[in-house]
């Protein structure tokens, strides 16, 4: 293990300690789960085993038309209608 110095504000200090106590973990024990925490729910990119994340193709929704078309589109999806439909075009 590496040892370290760090610098943590007052307030978290006191939120990390109290944590810790009530897990009956150190203090460096907390730190280390957390840390753990952070890479895994935020994998570095360069790292070799992290996937570069990229936005999938569009459904292919076969609509007819732009269903946004017209400034009524929050009422035709709330009421499965089409506003055009029911002004009579």
């Amino acid at each position: 293990m590496v040892k370290t110095q760090i610098q943590i504000p007052d307030g978290l200090y006191k939120r990390l300690k109290r944590l810790a106590d009530e897990q009956e973990w150190s203090f460096a024990e907390t730190l280390r789960r957390g840390a753990e925490l952070l890479l895994a729910t935020r994998p570095m990119t360069d790292s070799p085993d992290a996937t570069a994340w990229c936005l999938e193709p569009p459904a292919n929704t076969r609509l007819l038309k732009d269903p946004f078309a017209t400034d009524d589109w929050r009422l035709d999806a709330n009421l499965g209608t089409d506003s055009q439909d029911l002004a009579g075009d």
